[in-house]
C-alpha cells in the first residue's frame, strides 16, 4: 500500500511534508529505480513561491544518483506531459493544482502519463532506504530550458488554426497559475477575443479567491451571454460557468464533446469514461444518444489507465479534469477550453437552455476529517451500513478516502433529494462515531 502517493502524485504542507530533503529522496529514488532505462527528467512547476526550492532539490537528487534533469519553470502539467511524450523520458510536475500556496506537491510522469500505481510504491521503496550515489563521472547535469514551453504553445496554436469556434464574449480566470503563461498568448495566435483575469501571480496568491474551486467570482463578473473559463492552479481541468453561478462541469462537458466527436467519428467504440462520481443524470443523458459510459474508480490517471486499455479516446471526471486522449495523454484545461468552443459553435449550443435542460439527480459531496482514514474504512460497522445501501436502487454511494488529504469523501446520490439528504447525514454521523470511539 501506498504512503507517500496519493491519487495525484505526493502533496502537502511546504515544509512539514512537501520538503527539500523528500524532493532530493524523489530525485535520487528516479534515477535508481529508472537507471538504464531513461536519461533524464524534465521538472515544470506552477507559481508557487517553493517550486524554485523544490525543483533544485529534485534535480540535485537526480544529479547525484546519475540522472540529468532540465527545468523548465512554469508551465502547466499537460505542457510537461506533453513534453515527456515528445521526448521519451520522464517528468515531475510540481504543483498541488487547486489547493492554496501553503501546499505543493510532486507528481511522477513518464512519456506523457502519470505513472503506474506499482511504480509509486518501488519509488517509496527506495526513498525510505535512503540515498545512492553514482560515480563521480557519471553525476548527472541540470540544465535550464524554459524555452521548452514554446514546443507545447506551437503543438496548440499548429493543432487548432483554422478551425471555427466561438471567439468571442469569453472572459478566462488563469487562477494566478499556470495557465497565466500560455493561454494569452495562444487565444492571441487563434484569434481567440477573450478577457484574460487572474494572471497577475506572486508565489502565494495562486488558487486565491479565483480559479475553478471559487466560480462565483468570475460567475460575478459575466454580462449578457458571456461565458466563463475557469482553470486551476495547474491548468490541467477546465469547467465553464455562466451567469448566477451556474457551473458547467465536467459531466456536461463530456456530454457536449462527445457528440461532437460522435458526428467527427473521434468517439472510439462509442463509448464515454467517467469516474464513480459522475452524476447518473449525465450517464442518462448519453444514453438517449446511443453513447455508452465506462466508470473507473476517482482519479484521472484510472480513467486513462481504461481509456488505455480499451482503445477509448474521451474521459474524464465530474471536477474538469478531461483527457481528449487523441489530442493529449492526460487531463489538459487549454485543450478541453478549445474543444469545447469548438463543439459550442458546430452544435449550436447555447449553454444557458443547454444547463437547464441537462438531466442532474440530486447528489450530495461531504468531507469528514480523520487521523486514520484505513483505519474508519475497515470498520465493521460502516462495511455493513455500505453493504446494506447497496440492496438499495433509488440511492448510489461512494464513500472513500481522499487520495490527497486527511478526509473521508462522502458522494450520495439519488432521485430523491430527501433521501440522499438523509442517507448523507446517517453515513456522516456513522463515521463521526466511529472516529469518537
Amino acid at each position: 500500500m501506498k504512503k507517500l502517493f496519493g491519487t495525484d502524485g505526493i502533496r502537502g504542507i511546504v515544509n512539514e511534508v512537501i520538503t527539500p530533503k523528500l524532493s532530493v529522496k524523489l530525485g535520487n529514488a528516479l534515477g535508481r529505480f529508472y537507471s538504464g532505462e531513461h536519461k533524464k527528467v524534465i521538472i515544470g512547476m506552477d507559481t508557487r513561491s517553493s517550486g524554485d526550492m523544490l525543483a533544485s532539490a529534485l534535480a540535485s537528487g537526480a544529479a547525484a544518483s546519475g540522472l540529468d534533469s532540465e527545468i523548465v519553470g512554469i508551465l502547466p502539467t499537460p505542457a510537461l506531459a506533453y513534453l515527456t511524450k515528445v521526448n521519451n523520458c520522464l517528468g515531475v510536475m510540481i504543483s498541488a493544482s487547486h489547493n492554496p500556496a501553503i501546499y505543493n506537491g510532486l507528481k511522477v510522469l513518464e512519456k506523457g502519463k502519470k505513472i503506474s500505481d506499482f511504480n509509486e510504491v518501488q519509488l517509496e521503496k527506495l526513498m525510505e532506504e535512503g540515498y545512492n550515489y553514482t560515480t563521480y563521472s557519471n553525476v548527472g547535469k541540470v540544465y535550464y530550458k524554459s524555452e521548452l514551453k514554446n514546443v507545447y504553445i506551437d503543438y496548440i496554436v499548429d493543432e487548432y488554426k483554422d478551425i471555427e469556434f466561438i471567439k468571442d464574449k469569453i472572459i478566462v480566470d488563469c487562477a494566478y497559475g499556470a495557465a497565466s503563461t500560455i493561454v494569452k498568448e495562444v487565444f492571441d495566435r487563434l484569434k481567440i477575443n477573450a478577457q484574460i483575469n487572474f494572471t497577475k501571480f506572486n508565489g502565494i496568491n495562486i488558487n486565491e479567491d479565483c480559479g475553478s474551486m471559487n466560480p462565483n467570482i468570475l460567475s460575478n463578473m459575466l454580462k449578457n451571454d458571456q461565458i466563463g473559463i475557469l482553470f486551476d492552479g495547474d491548468a490541467d481541468r477546465c469547467l465553464f460557468v455562466l451567469s448566477d453561478n451556474r457551473i458547467i462541469n465536467g459531466d456536461m462537458i463530456l456530454s457536449i464533446n462527445a457528440s461532437k466527436m460522435v458526428n467527427e467519428k473521434r468517439l472510439k467504440k462509442n463509448t464515454v469514461v467517467a469516474t464513480v462520481m459522475s452524476n447518473l443524470g449525465f450517464e442518462n443523458s448519453l444514453k438517449n444518444n446511443e453513447i455508452n459510459l465506462t466508470r473507473t474508480k476517482v482519479g484521472d490517471k484510472y480513467v486513462l489507465q481504461n481509456m488505455i486499455e480499451n482503445g477509448y479516446t474521451l474521459g474524464g471526471e465530474q471536477s474538469g479534469h478531461i483527457i481528449f486522449f487523441d489530442k493529449n495523454t492526460t487531463g489538459d484545461g487549454l485543450i478541453t477550453a478549445l474543444e469545447t468552443l469548438i463543439s459550442i459553435k458546430k452544435l449550436e449550443i447555447n449553454l444557458n437552455n443547454f444547463y437547464e435542460e441537462f438531466p442532474v439527480y440530486p447528489q450530495l459531496l461531504k468531507n469528514v476529517p480523520v487521523i486514520d482514514k484505513k483505519e474508519v474504512m475497515e470498520n465493521k460497522k460502516l462495511v455493513d451500513a455500505l453493504e446494506e445501501l447497496k440492496k438499495n436502487e433509488n440511492i448510489r454511494v461512494v464513500l472513500r478516502p481522499s487520495g490527497t488529504e486527511p478526509l473521508i469523501r462522502v458522494m450520495v446520490e439519488g432521485k430523491d433529494k430527501i433521501e440522499v439528504e438523509k442517507t448523507t447525514n446517517d453515513l456522516i454521523e456513522l463515521v463521526e462515531d466511529i472516529i469518537n470511539e
